[in-house]
């Protein structure tokens, strides 16, 4: 398939509309639909939109905790009560692979994050026409994710915004800086590399293509104030205020990273609880906005524009032609 430079990251949780995805292809891009822990028929809705080329990212299924003491600790300290919240481990995971194997318009590609699609799936996707790519942190999942059988791997390095892609939830996250953790993924696959993580400018653009393997970039918080970015009016009030990008559990009780707020200063300990923790801090978030805001982004939050999407590519993009 022929990959474009510029890839608009997948933005869960409202950033990925449907308009900003078909900007991306209209711009020569290509744009992932993000649905995030939502139930398929959002996908579905989301996917008949689509006017051009497109991609879709999928959470896959996450193992079920051995043990909830955690998170009905985290329970009592924030309601008073250690009721544990009804959550979906499965992120309707197998609707919506099955949803873009049905899908009148397919999507160009499939990502999968927080850990890998299995040969079986992988082998499904190619049978559409599809290729497979998935997220890695390290280059143990890299060589794990190229035996599966991956057309492509996109490295997150600890500067991007968003949860970071690790394969569990517990596990601590590969803390390299984007380039060296390239060069370390590099080393141990073969398959061509999409770079993702605090990629704000051309001069990082450049940096980054000059990497081993690397085909093209993927770039998340660039688009987040983008005219046609779904980013709620708060967060992007927020944006434009700037502020400090920490990485914390205390977002969602998996490593993210987003604006700093009073509740990851106040809880930098928060244990592995994903994904129980927002419906614990929904109504903490309703009372005390500010105190408990939800802005995933990433490093160089100064230097986020509000611009149309095709702008962003533009001034992005060091050449008008595609990488194959």
């Amino acid at each position: 398939m022929v990959i474009p430079q510029i890839i608009v990251a997948p933005m869960a949780g409202g950033p990925s509309s449907p308009e900003l995805v078909n900007a991306a292809a209209a711009a020569g891009s290509l744009g992932f639909l993000a649905t995030g822990a939502a139930p398929a028929v959002v996908l579905e809705s989301q996917m008949a939109q689509m006017t051009g080329r497109y991609g879709v990212n999928l959470f896959t299924r996450q193992a079920p905790y051995d043990s909830l003491d955690d998170v009905a600790a985290v329970a009592a300290a924030l309601t008073g009560r250690g009721e544990v919240p009804e959550v979906d481990l499965s992120n309707d995971f197998d609707a919506k692979f099955d949803a873009v194997l049905r899908a009148d318009n397919p999507p160009t590609v499939a990502s999968a994050t927080f850990g890998p699609f299995t040969r079986a799936q992988i082998d499904a996707l190619h049978g559409r026409g599809i290729a497979a790519w998935v997220t890695v942190t390290n280059p143990a999942d890299a060589a794990e994710a190229a035996e599966l059988g991956a057309d492509a791997l996109v490295v997150q390095g600890p500067e991007a915004g968003g949860h970071r892609s690790t394969w569990t939830v517990e596990e601590t996250p590969d803390e390299r800086p984007l380039p060296e953790l390239v060069r370390s993924v590099a080393g141990a696959v073969s398959l061509p590399l999409v770079a993702a993580g605090g990629i704000r400018d051309r001069a990082d653009v450049v940096e980054s293509l000059a990497l081993p393997g690397v085909i093209a970039v993927s770039c998340g918080s660039a688009f987040l104030l983008a005219h046609e970015a779904g980013t709620s009016a708060f967060n992007r009030g927020l944006l434009a205020e700037g502020g400090r990008s920490v990485a914390s559990r205390a977002f969602s009780g998996r490593v993210a990273r987003g604006l700093e707020t009073d509740f990851t200063r106040n809880n930098a300990d928060m244990p592995p609880i994903y994904p129980y923790l927002s419906p614990l801090q929904a109504p903490l978030r309703e009372r005390a906005p500010h105190e408990h805001a939800y802005c995933l982004v990433g490093v160089g939050v100064d230097k986020l524009r509000a611009r149309p999407a095709a702008e962003i590519v533009r001034e992005l993009a060091t050449e008008q032609a595609v990488s194959g």
